[in-house]
């Protein structure tokens, strides 16, 4: 178990430092299936993402909503690796925050709150480069997404190899 400490230093990094998550999926023959994507860590651990609807990952997530969601960087500045337990590779321990859950839809008014709410910080954090879209081209062309957490593991946020893991029973 974490204290609070690793838990905040680990959504802090998500959220300041991480960028972009890499999410994973299964596609119809049940393979995994990893993709680059935005996506969004609350402080609750669930995850929101809004898409474009035609990507396959919303179709795969609509089938089978079990999904891997991380966001990986660079050591932190006091990471240590004094002890490895295998293979000394001469590097210290790269931060890492996995969230494995279950895919949820948005309804169309929530889909319009996750994409407003990132985009309007994102837009004035000087991000402008994406196009400003509106409601109705939301509705017609985007699917939001949460994923309720179940596990959670942090790697790099603690002592040397240190690592943190729990899980989270659905509220239903």
């Amino acid at each position: 178990m974490t204290t609070g400490d690793e838990r905040t230093r680990a959504l802090r990094f998500v959220r300041e430092d991480a960028g972009f998550a890499r999410v994973l999926t299964s596609d119809a023959a049940g393979h995994l299936v990893g993709r680059t994507a935005s996506a969004f860590l609350n402080d609750d651990w669930t995850v929101d993402t809004v898409q474009r609807a035609m990507h396959r990952r919303v179709k795969q997530l609509e089938r089978d909503g079990r999904v891997l969601v991380m966001w990986s960087g660079e050591p932190a500045a006091d990471s240590v690796n004094d002890s490895p337990s295998t293979f000394d590779l001469g590097l210290t321990i790269p931060r890492v925050v996995f969230v494995r859950g279950v895919a949820r839809p948005l309804d169309a008014d929530a889909t319009w709150e996750v994409y407003h709410r990132h985009s309007e910080r994102l837009r004035a954090a000087g991000h402008t480069k994406a196009p400003v879209r509106d409601r109705a081209d939301i509705d017609e062309n985007f699917a939001g997404v949460r994923i309720e957490p179940r596990w959670i593991r942090l790697e790099g946020f603690g002592r040397g190899a240190e690592s943190f893991t729990w899980t989270i029973r659905p509220s239903s």
